[in-house]
């Protein structure tokens, strides 16, 4: 009896003990188990990050261009808005005018007792009389067809400037969006470049500024030793010689994006900026500047003209001659002389 009531508690005993095996290894189940690790992500090298960083701020460039095509439409909007506001009020009072030239002719009816001159004419026996008053209902006739005339004139005049002045809002409100989302794209571009270059060590990024210089020195290698210098003037306009000393003072300025001096610049704010003190008006942005203004060969490059830089023209820069330009780089950076072929060159263009 005694030996088959222990037999329960044996049969426990064991279970209790493969269960107690099991929880003292449970690495060794876990690792058994688990999918293998994926290999890490091959490590950036310090060119692809170069190339990576120098992307972002093309794009940034780009947007800023777009940042600043919507600043200086909505500027020009706003002024056009303001014109037309002032033009319907001059309307206004100019009706008002003429509701009081017209109250004043039916005034004048009432005091001949409401009898018409036309009737006062037939009636008259006088010759002069009739003449003279022949004459001033010819007169007056006139004056009141151009009274109804200019009335209706100034109401249509009116309703034209009211239109106009509505579709000039709606294009303000269309690009101060278009503002707001150039800001937010050159933020999250200029962001996402300090982040690679933060996230690399001091010597890293002292190498990285080595490989920099190293691509613009090749590039600028390449394109003298195509000849370009060959046969170019180094005389410059008197006009264009004041915007390279306009330009050539601000240098060690940071570049800003949308910032046209006198304290920081972009690039197109920093020609613009220089031929503006030399008396010549350029549109504000590089893409306006390369689109807008005359194009030149390079054969025919001259001291003064703005080279425009990469596929979307996103960059621009003042030749100063020798084969050098003067410009704004891009953030964290400042403005300074640089070789003009250091960059992959779209084309010539020419403010005077």
């Amino acid at each position: 009896m005694n030996r088959r009531r222990r037999r329960p508690h044996a049969a426990a005993a064991v279970t209790v003990a493969l269960a107690l095996a099991v929880l003292a290894s449970p690495a060794l189940t876990l690792q058994a188990s688990a999918a293998p690790l994926p290999p890490p992500p091959p490590k950036k090298t310090l060119e692809e990050v170069r190339q990576e960083i120098d992307e972002l701020y093309r794009q940034a460039a780009a947007a800023t261009d777009a940042y600043n095509l919507a600043e200086e439409r909505t500027e020009q909007q706003s002024a056009e808005i303001v014109r037309l506001a002032r033009m319907i009020e001059d309307g206004r009072k100019r009706i008002e005018t003429l509701k009081a030239q017209a109250g004043a002719a039916a005034r004048a009816q009432y005091r001949n007792g409401g009898i018409p001159e036309s009737a006062q004419l037939v009636l008259t026996g006088d010759p002069q009389l009739f003449l003279d008053t022949a004459g001033r209902l010819r007169e007056g006739a006139k004056a009141t067809t151009d009274l109804i005339g200019d009335l209706s004139r100034v109401q249509d005049e009116l309703g034209g400037y009211a239109k106009e002045a509505g579709e000039n809002w709606s294009k303000l409100e269309s690009n101060r969006v278009k503002q707001a989302q150039a800001k937010k794209d050159i933020n999250t571009r200029i962001e996402a470049a300090k982040k690679l270059e933060g996230e690399l060590a001091a010597e890293e990024r002292e190498r990285l500024r080595q490989l920099e210089e190293q691509a613009r020195q090749r590039s600028q290698t390449q394109w003298l030793s195509s000849g370009i210098l060959d046969g170019l003037t180094t005389e410059a306009t008197p006009e264009a010689r004041q915007a390279i000393g306009n330009a050539l003072a601000q240098v060690g300025k940071p570049y800003v994006w949308g910032a046209e001096g006198p304290d920081s610049f972009d690039c197109s704010g920093l020609t613009q900026s220089a031929w503006a003190a030399a008396g010549k008006r350029i549109p504000r942005t590089s893409q306006e500047q390369w689109r807008l203004l005359p194009r030149v060969a390079p054969k025919d490059m001259r001291p003064g003209d703005l080279i425009v830089y990469f596929k979307d023209a996103s960059h621009i820069a003042m030749y100063i001659g020798d084969g050098k330009m003067v410009h704004a780089p891009r953030p964290g950076r400042n403005v300074t002389v640089a070789g003009a072929g250091s960059m992959e060159i779209l084309g010539i263009v020419r403010p005077n």
